[in-house]
C-alpha cells in the first residue's frame, strides 16, 4: 500500500490520557505499515516539547497550536450551522498541509482519529478513509443536556448533540470503515445513524501490562503518608464526566466510607482540576493532587480504585490501568462498558452510592479479598488486554479494500 495520512485532534504524545493513549498506539502501529504523515494539534508547551518524538515516527507532520478562543469558535459554529466541536478544530494551516501531502505523496489511506478531524478530508480524495470515532460524542452531549436544567448551556449541549449526530451519520456513510471502541458504542452508533453505506466495526483499547506492572514501580511516598484505606480516582480532570464522578466520590460516597473507616482518604489524581474540586482538597480526607508525571506510583500507593462514572462513553483507560496494577476496582456499570471482565472476580460493579460505599468498606476490611480481586484483575489484563491484540486488525482496516471518498458536509 501507499502512504497513510493520520489526522488527530491532539498530538499523540505523551500517552498520558485516554484519547492520547489510543492515538499513540494507533500511530505507532500505522508507522509499521508504511510512511505516515501526521496532522495534529497541541494545547500547551508541555505537549509541544514532544515534537521531536512526533518527528521520529512521521514521514512529515504538521503540528499546530490550538489557541482559538471558545467564544470565537462559538460564533463561527453558529454562523456556519456547524457543531462547536468542529469549529474549534477548524484551522486553515492544517487544511493547507493536508492538500500539500495529498498532492506530493501517494496517500492511499487516511486515518481520522476523532470526529472533529473528518472535516480535513477533501471531497475528491479517492483512497480509503477510516474514521476512528472512539465513542459516540453526540450521545454524550445529549446526556449532558438531559441531566442539566433548561438553560443557555443546556441549549448549546442539545444543539451540539444534534449537529454531531448529523456529522456522525455523514462520516459513517462516507467512510469505508468507522471504528468504535466497544460493541456497545458500535451498536449505539448504528441505532442513531442507520441506514449508512459504510461499515461500522469495533476496535478496542489495550494496555501495556509490562509498563503497568505493580512489581516494577515504587509507591508514591506522599501518598503513603496519607490515611488508609487510600482510595484513588484518576483521569483528565477538566473532562465533565470525570469532574462529576470525582464530586460524587467526594460529596456522597467518601462520607459514608469514613463513617465506618474514619481514616479513609480519597485522592483525585489528574491534570487541570477545576476550582470546584481544588476547593475541596484538604477537607474530610480529600486530596486533589492535579497533574502528575507518572500515574503508576499513585496507583501503586493506593489500596482501592474508585470509578463512579454516571456518564461513561467507551472503554475507560483508568480502569484498565488500575486493573493492570493489581488494584481492586469498584466501578459503575457504565465505567465497565467494553471490559469483558467478570463482576465479583476481576472488579466490583455497583451503581448506587450506598452499594458503592459498602463495596469499598468490604474490600478495606477484607485485605485477602481485596488482594484476590486485584490479582484476578491483573491476570485478566495480561490474558486479554494487550495492545497487540487490540490492534491486530489495523492492517486490514487501512488496506486496499473498496475505497470511498468522504463527501462534503
Amino acid at each position: 500500500m501507499g502512504d497513510i495520512l493520520f489526522l488527530s485532534h491532539r498530538i499523540p504524545f505523551p500517552p498520558d490520557r485516554g484519547d492520547k493513549i489510543r492515538s499513540h498506539h494507533v500511530l505507532k502501529a500505522l508507522a509499521q505499515l508504511g510512511p505516515v504523515h501526521v496532522g495534529t494539534f497541541y494545547d500547551d508547551a508541555r505537549d509541544q516539547q514532544w515534537e521531536r518524538q512526533l518527528a521520529q515516527v512521521s514521514a512529515t507532520y504538521c503540528l499546530v497550536r490550538r489557541r482559538k478562543p471558545l467564544p470565537i469558535a462559538g460564533l463561527q459554529a453558529i454562523g456556519s450551522g456547524r457543531a462547536l466541536s468542529l469549529a474549534a478544530f477548524d484551522d486553515r494551516r492544517l487544511h493547507s498541509y493536508v492538500r500539500q501531502v495529498l498532492a506530493r505523496h501517494d496517500v492511499t489511506a487516511i486515518y481520522v482519529f476523532s470526529g472533529q478531524m473528518a472535516q480535513y478530508v477533501p471531497t475528491d480524495f479517492g483512497g480509503r478513509v477510516v474514521a476512528d470515532l472512539v465513542d459516540v460524542d453526540s450521545a454524550k452531549f445529549e446526556a449532558y443536556a438531559a441531566r442539566g436544567p433548561r438553560s443557555a448551556r443546556g441549549w448549546l449541549e442539545r444543539r451540539e448533540g444534534r449537529l454531531l449526530r448529523r456529522e456522525e451519520a455523514r462520516i459513517c456513510s462516507a467512510s469505508a470503515l468507522t471504528l468504535l471502541i466497544s460493541d456497545a458504542e458500535a451498536d449505539l452508533l448504528r441505532s442513531r445513524v442507520a441506514p449508512v453505506s459504510g461499515a461500522i466495526a469495533t476496535m478496542g483499547n489495550g494496555i501495556d501490562a509490562f509498563e503497568f506492572d505493580p512489581g516494577g514501580v515504587d509507591p508514591e511516598p506522599r501518598l503513603l503518608e496519607q490515611g488508609s484505606p487510600r482510595i484513588v480516582f484518576t483521569g483528565q480532570m477538566d473532562y465533565a464526566p470525570n469532574i462529576e464522578a470525582a464530586m460524587r466520590a467526594i460529596d456522597r460516597i467518601l462520607p459514608m466510607v469514613r463513617e465506618a473507616l474514619p481514616s479513609a482518604t480519597l485522592h483525585v489524581v489528574g491534570r487541570n482540576p477545576p476550582q470546584a474540586l481544588t476547593a475541596r482538597s484538604g477537607r474530610e480526607g480529600v486530596t486533589v493532587w492535579g497533574r502528575v508525571d507518572d500515574i503508576r506510583p499513585w496507583l501503586a500507593g493506593s489500596d482501592i480504585a474508585l470509578v463512579p462514572l454516571d456518564i461513561a462513553r467507551g472503554v475507560q483507560n483508568k480502569v484498565l490501568e488500575a486493573m493492570s496494577m493489581a488494584l481492586p476496582v469498584v466501578l459503575t456499570k457504565g465505567a465497565a462498558t467494553g471490559i469483558d471482565a467478570v463482576d465479583g472476580r476481576d472488579f466490583i460493579i455497583r451503581d448506587d452510592d450506598v452499594s458503592i460505599a459498602k463495596a469499598v468498606i468490604d474490600l478495606a476490611q477484607s485485605p485477602d479479598e481485596a488482594r484476590r480481586v486485584g490479582n484476578c484483575a491483573r491476570d485478566w489484563i495480561v490474558r486479554n488486554a494487550s495492545w497487540e491484540a487490540a490492534l491486530a486488525g489495523l492492517p486490514s482496516h487501512v488496506g486496499t479494500n473498496a475505497r470511498r471518498p468522504l463527501d462534503a458536509a
